[in-house]
């Protein structure tokens, strides 16, 4: 499977603006409930990614006040990035590799198409270890 196999079927693409307060952005992410949200420059180019924890960690913890705070101080700049045919088992571990919990995915041009987190893999490679699962199951345990 590729990471388009797993974007393909989404809604919407959740994004905030990099003018945007960090408190308005903790609320889209409860609203939303997404972990991450990629962060859009005026030209609606991906500027970063802020998450929970970068509001937790740059905010929170040092005792800033996230309405006055734009997610542009505060999100990250170094991501990484995958295109839609990149294999999804490349991508949990590109994760581990780099100990991060979600990916950036974008068009070769560049357009941002989402992100994906590491539970989206998993609920992945569940599902298809329980078909696996289930046809070993009716193989070895043939109904009569």
């Amino acid at each position: 499977m590729r990471v388009v196999d797993l974007i393909q079927s989404r809604q919407e693409v959740y994004s905030i603006r990099d003018e945007t307060t960090v408190h308005d952005a903790a609320r889209y992410l409860r609203d939303h409930q997404v972990r991450s949200v990629g962060v859009l420059d005026a030209a609606g180019k991906l500027a970063g990614v802020v998450s929970q924890s970068d509001i937790s960690d740059k905010v929170a913890a040092e005792n800033k006040c996230p309405a006055w705070m734009r997610v542009s101080e505060i999100m990250s700049r170094d991501l990484l990035v995958v295109q839609p045919d990149f294999p999804l088992d490349e991508c949990l571990r590109l994760m581990e590799k780099h100990g991060v919990f979600h990916l950036v995915v974008t068009e070769e041009s560049g357009r941002f198409r989402g992100m994906i987190s590491v539970a989206d893999l998993l609920k992945i490679i569940a599902s298809d270890h329980k078909a696996r699962a289930d046809m070993f199951e009716a193989f070895a345990f043939p109904q009569r």
